[in-house]
């Protein structure tokens, strides 16, 4: 389990984005209210975003947010009109290192989890290595479950041309796979134009998920996330198996998977 978000709107100062609002990502990292079976995300952060030119990039450390001093020099240096942030709690029996720290980076594609696949090592694991294609799998670099979805993603999105079809095969398989087990996906991912979210799981309680916004710090702006960065009343509960798309200059759209 882990609390993320990911902002579309004006350019957007990473400082406003990840440390300034009075329930941000830093303070659900010791003090998340709407956890299901984690109490706390100490287990590395990371954060993307895109340049002007279009191309992603991230910065992750596998340490807790809150002890990384470079953080308010990089806070007040980045801008960007879309970003992602996790801080992450590990599945047990995962490794805790930069290889499996959220979110991961392939092309323009930007990728965090929160959730997880039951036992992964356990047979799901070997499943997802005979479907995904060698181009992909070729760039897993970590051991968890969400790498692996990442890199199946991609695969679905090539496959059916649109990540709303490709969101829905990949939850599709996963029903058969998991019959008798059970997993969470809440998934963000960014292609540089649009952030879709996915609100899902599978047997089991989905882990909770906003959209909205502040007009006090995003004019502008929205904001997908794991619990409201504010009180403001424009924040909005996701319902359980809803895929939330952001883009630039559009109202949030919020479909049934």
């Amino acid at each position: 389990m882990c609390r993320h978000a990911a902002y579309v709107g004006p350019l957007l100062g990473l400082n406003d984005f990840l440390l300034q609002p009075s329930h941000s990502l830093v303070e659900q990292s010791f003090r998340p209210k709407e956890m299901l079976t984690a109490t706390v995300n100490v287990d590395g952060f990371g954060v993307g975003w895109y340049l002007d030119d279009g191309r992603a990039g991230i910065y992750t450390n596998p340490m807790p947010i809150w002890s990384d001093s470079n953080l308010e020099h990089l806070a007040v240096a980045l801008d960007s009109r879309i970003w992602v942030a996790n801080v992450r709690s590990a599945t047990t029996g995962q490794p805790i290192n930069q290889a499996n720290t959220h979110p991961f980076l392939s092309d323009r594609f930007l990728f965090s989890h929160n959730g997880f696949i039951k036992s992964f090592f356990d047979g799901p694991r070997s499943y997802l290595r005979e479907i995904i294609k060698q181009e992909y799998e070729s760039e897993i670099r970590g051991s968890t479950d969400s790498e692996h979805l990442f890199a199946w993603f991609r695969q679905e999105l090539a496959d059916s041309g649109t990540a709303v079809d490709a969101f829905r095969r990949v939850f599709d398989r996963l029903e058969s796979l998991l019959v008798d087990s059970h997993g969470l996906f809440n998934l963000l991912v960014a292609d540089g134009e649009r952030v879709y979210a996915t609100r899902h799981a599978i047997n089991h309680d989905a882990p909770s998920l906003y959209v909205g916004t502040d007009p006090d710090l995003y004019q502008g702006g929205w904001i997908v996330a794991s619990e409201s960065f504010t009180a403001a009343p424009e924040w909005q509960e996701v319902p359980d198996h809803h895929l939330v798309v952001l883009e630039a200059d559009k109202e949030p759209k919020v479909t049934p998977l």
